[in-house]
């Protein structure tokens, strides 16, 4: 029976490297982006200097792991075997919630997930033991509990949100009225003093939050707090001609230093006080395990008042922790997916927006709106004028195989992420006041692009829709934590040793999965696979470039008509889903370029202005056929939902000749398109008249049957919906294909 518990402290480790792995993948995000959104440093130098305050962080980190060991619980009240399926069920829960975020390309907090693990694991074993006591009752889970923890931290997830978001807005206002977009001109005066105060704030941030659980601080403790203001002013006046010198010698801003040192500041935080959240629970599970198999007494009846005393970590444990986090950090394609969607919320420019807006966040850009504009009639117009010019934006010309290259914010922007969210860390630790970094570092950035105008008309509900999806799991993270572990905790309690290989083996087929299921889609962003923007200003360019879309919508059209078919056929409802999925990524990739039209057209010539118009056309025929295919595929999928009769035997064999027809048809214009053959193109008008005399017996048909043999209303009307558009869809291609023929005539 002892072996069970040698042998959770071994899944305990294992468990504890992989939960390493993605919680550096989440947290990543929190000193990566603002160098890597400006652009101000290459991207393996980001890499270098937050590795090197990942492994710093880890390696001194004093590996205090009081949260584990009795922050949120009372281990006292627990025997050992109840501990050690606490922890177990911690760290799977743990391990599967982080990585389920990571794969969806969320961020969220390490700290509140491994809290409410802990709550919802011990409150659920609390439970068990009360059912166990007859002299208990409910009331006296407070006994078990540290509520007072619990509560801290749910006010500290609305506090920092609240507070980063608007601190962060103030902020890059102001900076922002003052640098302007024009910040080359502005640093020659400004950039010492700016230098000298981010700089100083960094450096504060450094001692009171990076490097306050180190070993070493107590020894230099008493000197930083009780002369706190010395320190900071002797700092300002040392980086600020520091700043000075640096501008004056490499002729660089000194926003890159800032970026830099912040990026290092974060990482340093990030490792020295979150370590805790990775590796605590098995570090406490390891020091029970000791402490219990000397003692010999029954697990379930030896008391774990030992975990009340703080205990370091070992030394070695924490040079392995920090070499697998800066590993993780250099070779996980997960921390690169979670970056970019704070970069993607955050970014300057216009572009594919990943969220799609809801009702919520559709109130809250119309209520602002209203708000500017109410706030505009108060303001003096000369004022408002003043104002808007410090916000306009430099007009910067790219060559078009450049264009990657722009940054999705200035360095400016990205210096205020670092300084207010080091800032705001450092304050919430000298208070004593729970704080997560994640929440922090992600609203001050959405803050700032808030301030910085980048939240347009255009993008605005997608943005906010982008931060409330955000927020929203975050909490949802809270309650997922707390019920999982719960549950984990009961089923581990019930099922013993048995149970907890199951789980195991459940957490890594999940693992496994969630792995393939992001290389499969980051493979297929890489292939780009989808419909791509035209770049070209002449018709003949066009011509030629657009062929490949074109090729693209009629073979994956060709595909989805007979798939959906084949579900309609087998009453299929999967296959039909499926299909239904393929038309909305279609329409999707269609409005995508319909939205690039407006700068397409921006940056034509003026002798151009017919491939514009070709152009348009064009995208006006796709978009048909993608919405043909949409109809089609959401009535079938419609019909056999809702469980109607399935088509008769004629109306399927008749839309399979239906399907051959238009295989054979859409088989030629791919291979048309994919030779670049248009002179052939002619080849297919030719036999628009027949295709559609097709169609029209097949109506005719129909119609003859429903006078006489038809019973169901509602496949008559499912059938002649699919002949009707069917009929819609071959005349957006055939009209596709006459102007195609008719402008490459022209050329």
């Amino acid at each position: 029976m002892d072996n069970i518990y040698l042998l959770m402290i071994v899944a305990l480790v294992a468990l504890a490297i992989a939960d390493l792995v993605v919680g550096v993948s989440n947290d990543a995000v929190n000193f990566l982006n603002s160098a890597i959104g400006s652009k101000a440093i290459p991207f393996k130098g980001i890499l270098i200097i937050a590795s090197m305050g990942i492994f710093i962080g880890a390696v001194f980190s004093s590996g205090m792991m009081e949260v584990a060991r009795k922050g949120i619980f009372v281990p006292g009240e627990f025997y050992f075997d109840e501990i050690m399926i606490i922890f177990m069920a911690v760290m799977i829960t743990d391990i599967l919630l982080l990585d389920f975020f990571n794969t969806i390309g969320l961020p969220t907090s390490t700290t509140v997930s491994i809290v409410f693990e802990l709550l919802g694991a011990a409150v659920i074993m609390a439970l068990i033991k009360i059912g166990h006591n007859d002299a208990e009752t409910i009331s006296s889970l407070s006994k078990y509990i540290n509520t007072e923890k619990a509560v801290a931290i749910i006010v500290g997830i609305l506090l920092s949100v609240v507070i980063a978001f608007t601190v962060g807005a103030i902020v890059q206002y102001l900076s922002r009225l003052i640098f302007t977009f024009h910040i080359e001109q502005k640093m020659k005066y400004f950039g010492a003093i700016f230098g000298g105060i981010a700089l100083t704030a960094i450096s504060y941030f450094i001692f009171m939050k990076g490097l306050k659980s180190t070993p070493f601080y107590s020894s230099f403790k008493e000197v930083v707090e009780n002369n706190t203001a010395l320190i900071i002013g002797i700092s300002f006046i040392i980086w600020t001609v520091f700043s000075q010198l640096f501008m004056m010698v490499t002729k660089k801003s000194i926003l890159i230093i800032v970026i830099a040192v912040g990026s290092f500041s974060l990482a340093l935080a990030f490792a020295g006080n979150d370590l805790v959240n990775f590796i605590g629970v098995p570090m406490a599970a390891y020091h029970s395990y000791m402490d219990w198999s000397t003692s010999g007494v029954d697990a379930s009846a030896y008391a774990m008042t030992s975990l009340e005393t703080a205990v370091p970590a070992e030394p070695f444990l924490l040079f392995a922790a920090g070499a697998i986090m800066v590993l993780t950090l250099w070779f996980s394609k997960k921390a690169r997916t979670v970056s970019d969607t704070e970069i993607d919320l955050a970014r300057q420019g216009d572009g594919h927006e990943k969220f799609s807006p809801n009702m919520l966040s559709r109130f809250l850009v119309k209520s602002s709106t209203y708000l500017a504009t109410y706030f505009e009639h108060i303001l003096p117009k000369s004022i408002q004028e003043k104002i808007d010019k410090r916000f306009e934006k430099p007009v910067i010309e790219l060559p078009k195989h450049k264009a990657y290259e722009m940054p999705a914010f200035d360095m400016i922007r990205a210096s205020i992420n670092l300084v207010v969210a080091g800032i705001l860390i450092a304050t919430a630790t000298s208070m004593k006041l729970p704080l997560s970094t994640t929440y922090v570092t992600f609203m001050v950035a959405m803050g700032t692009s808030l301030a910085d105008r980048a939240w347009g008309r255009e993008s605005a509900v997608y943005r906010v829709a982008g931060v409330l999806n955000v927020i929203g799991g975050w909490f949802f993270t809270a309650f997922v934590a707390f019920t999982a572990a719960g549950t984990l905790t009961y089923l581990i309690f019930i099922g013993r040793g048995p149970m907890i290989a199951v789980l195991l083996l459940l957490a890594i087929l999940l693992l496994v999965r969630n792995y393939i299921s992001h290389k499969n889609k980051a493979k297929l962003k890489m292939n780009k696979t989808g419909l791509k923007k035209t770049e070209s200003k002449t018709v003949q360019g066009i011509i030629q470039e657009s062929a490949e879309n074109i090729s693209n919508v009629v073979s994956r059209s060709n595909k989805i008509y007979t798939d959906m078919l084949r579900g309609l056929a087998k009453q299929d409802t999967k296959k039909l889903k499926k299909s239904k999925k393929g038309v909305s990524k279609l329409n999707a990739e269609v409005e995508e370029l319909r939205d690039n039209l407006f700068y397409f057209i921006k940056n034509l010539d003026d002798t151009s202005v017919r491939g514009s118009n070709f152009y348009i056309i064009i995208l006006g025929y796709l978009t048909d056929i993608a919405q043909s295919l949409e109809f089609i595929s959401k009535a079938s999928y419609k019909h056999v939902n809702n469980n109607h009769k399935a088509l008769r035997f004629n109306q399927i064999k008749d839309l399979q000749e239906v399907d051959r027809h238009l295989e054979r048809l859409l088989n030629e214009i791919e291979d048309i398109f994919d030779k670049k053959e248009f002179e052939r193109i002619g080849q297919v008008l030719n036999r628009k008249e027949e295709i559609y005399a097709s169609l029209s017996n097949k109506i005719e048909k129909q119609i003859a049957r429903t006078r006489t043999e038809e019973s169901s209303p509602k496949n008559t009307t499912l059938y002649f919906s699919l002949l009707l558009e069917t009929k819609d869809l071959v005349k957006a291609l055939m009209n596709l294909m006459e102007e195609y023929h008719s402008s490459y005539k022209k050329t």
